[in-house]
């Protein structure tokens, strides 16, 4: 079974080979369908660490609490950025500079947490609470708005409100989106 550690790694490794697609497109449409995939990952991953990962930290940490919260003022600057950048278009003379400066934050975001936070959670999990926790992710992913809203709150209850709210427009929007892997009528995998 996977450890909610290695999960969260896997969606980490999924944004970086999206932002890398973005950088190395070769046509407007190419980059656009990556924008979308990129946003459409790191925006229920965020939320997604907020609902599950970070109110475990607060259970199970003694500084649980503090690492959540600076946790979800990284997040808040992500989600800033990407809220720029998922409305810019791929010929915007911002769209790269964007898109760089979003992955600067967050690729430092990310390895601090891989280094620092996951260690320290798994040492604190046994090797069941770990697993239902991957299954926990997943399924909270589902519901999730596929876009930035960076006003929306971020702590439950109010962020599980928020997001039920927001992602069913933000699905229904998708269905009208072009992916990188998928006709445009798609939605995404």
């Amino acid at each position: 079974m996977t450890l909610i550690s290695d999960e969260i790694k896997k969606d980490h490794r999924d944004l970086e080979e999206a932002y890398n697609h973005i950088l190395n497109a070769t046509t407007d449409d190419e980059k656009h369908r990556w924008q979308n995939q990129f946003t459409w990952e790191l925006a229920r991953h965020s939320i997604g660490e907020e609902l599950v990962v970070y109110p475990a930290f607060e259970k199970h940490l003694s500084d649980g609490k503090a690492m959540a919260d600076k946790d979800r003022a990284e997040h808040k600057t992500v989600k800033d950025q990407l809220e720029k950048f998922q409305n810019l278009k791929a010929k915007d003379a911002e769209f790269v500079p964007t898109i760089k400066g979003l992955w600067a934050s967050l690729s430092e975001h990310i390895k601090e947490e891989e280094e620092h936070d996951l260690v320290k959670l798994e040492a604190a999990l046994d090797q069941a609470h770990s697993e239902s926790m991957v299954g926990s992710f997943k399924r909270t992913k589902m519901f999730l708005p596929t876009r930035s809203h960076p006003s929306a709150p971020d702590k439950p209850p109010f962020e599980t409100v928020a997001g039920l709210l927001a992602a069913p427009m933000d699905h229904i929007r998708d269905l009208f989106r072009k992916f990188p892997h998928e006709a445009s009528s798609d939605i995404p995998p």
